[in-house]
């Protein structure tokens, strides 16, 4: 919701409920047509052993 309010809602007072949703999904189309990737910091390796309570380990 911060994203969206910073690039697509910020300093816009939208009257009606139909061009608000026009907005929305304008800038939704626009943002998935970027298709930015994500910089992981650490392997999930590294991840399970830093954050042992939220990974835990799984034994198959």
């Amino acid at each position: 919701m911060s994203c969206l309010t910073r690039q697509c809602l910020a300093g816009r007072r939208l009257g009606e409920l139909r061009l608000l949703q026009e907005e929305i999904a304008a800038w939704s189309v626009d943002l998935n047509a970027r298709q930015r990737g994500v910089d992981w910091q650490m392997t999930a390796e590294d991840a399970r052993c830093k954050l042992k309570s939220v990974y835990p380990k799984i034994i198959l």
